[in-house]
């Protein structure tokens, strides 16, 4: 198991739909892979959340970069996925502390 410091999990979640232009924006800026889950929010309730309408069907893309990737990422997303735009999205870090791979 290896720690590392300066890995972050970068987390994208966007309206359904979106998520292909959202990992080509993060492959664009370095990002060499991403996860795209489908989901569904529960947050139907809450018409919207720092100014962002939200839909029911999402989906999300899950990378693992460093800090400099990172911040490539989120700057090229809130320009091409940001706000005023149909996506809906946010967009967000996580520190990474162990990375270990599950290969045989």
């Amino acid at each position: 198991m290896e720690t590392n410091q300066n890995m972050k999990a970068l987390l994208i979640i966007v309206n359904a739909g979106f998520a292909n232009h959202a990992v080509e924006v993060a492959q664009n800026c370095g990002s060499t892979g991403a996860t795209i889950i489908s989901a569904r929010g529960s947050g139907a309730k809450y018409s919207s959340f720092l100014g962002i309408h939200y839909e029911p069907e999402r989906e999300i893309i899950m990378s693992v970069v460093s800090q400099e990737v990172a911040n490539k990422i989120i700057e090229a997303i809130e320009t091409s996925l940001g706000k005023n735009t149909p996506t809906n999205g946010i967009c967000f870090t996580m520190p990474v502390e162990h990375i270990t791979s599950l290969k045989k």
